[in-house]
């Protein structure tokens, strides 16, 4: 699986490092004071890789690096970063991905496969997290039986659940399935809530496959792998919230 790299611009790396400001990063770097892998670097839009080594005042520093990754989760493995239980869990599947730690987004549960991402960003991961900024998922959901169009239509009209009211943002039958494959979008994190909906009804989800998270999908990456995300991803996932 290839990894594509993502750097961290050098004023950030310095601040991150807790050396001081960005804006002060900027001189430290204009005046020379910086080397990056033992030489004097003043290019203030040097972007720092995980194999260099930056100096100030002859120490090497050690900013955070940022690291995304996009895993197509398989069946079988819970979402947690340990388990005393000795199950698998999704960090099994990711550990080559970076020697930064990371940590999954939000949760998928043991059954269901699909989109997860991983990062040491604890700021994309709050917004990725917080229900305001209402982050679009969309998921392929295979059932017991075929879904009645009435219960179709309550899909998209919601329902009162134990922990409140939900509805879908969109529920429609998959194109050339038989009708007991639905495709759903939706933008609550509440936990095993496409599940709940469908169990509401009276149905059971046999097959549950995250297809899109934000503006990540599954193109080109088979199940059980992993990517980095590449730049453009990055910035559009940015921008997105």
């Amino acid at each position: 699986m290839a990894q594509k790299k993502i750097g961290t611009r050098l004023n950030k790396y310095i601040a991150n490092a807790g050396i001081c400001s960005r804006r002060e990063a900027d001189k430290l770097i204009a005046d020379g004071q910086i080397k990056v892998n033992g030489k004097i670097l003043t290019e203030m839009g040097y972007k720092v890789l995980q194999k260099d080594k930056v100096e100030y005042k002859g120490k090497i520093i050690k900013g955070e690096y940022k690291v995304y990754v996009l895993l197509n989760k398989p069946k079988g493995f819970i979402t947690t970063v340990t388990d005393d239980r000795g199950r698998k869990t999704v960090m099994d599947l990711v550990e080559k991905a970076s020697n930064e730690r990371i940590y999954p987004v939000g949760r998928l549960d043991r059954n269901t496969t699909g989109l997860l991402l991983f990062t040491n960003d604890g700021q994309l991961t709050e917004k990725l997290t917080h229900p305001k900024y209402e982050v679009q998922k969309i998921y392929h959901a295979v059932l017991d039986k075929e879904l009645k169009s009435d219960d179709l239509a309550a899909l998209r009209q919601g329902m009162e659940l134990d922990d409140g009211f939900i509805k879908a943002d969109q529920a429609s039958y998959v194109d050339g399935k038989k009708k007991n494959e639905i495709g759903l979008e939706i933008h609550s994190g509440r936990n095993r809530i496409v599940r709940r909906m469908f169990e509401h009804l009276g149905y059971e989800v046999t097959k549950l496959d995250r297809v899109m998270f934000a503006n990540l999908t599954k193109k080109e990456l088979p199940r059980g792998h992993w990517r980095h995300l590449h730049q453009d991803e990055l910035r559009m996932l940015k921008n997105f919230l």
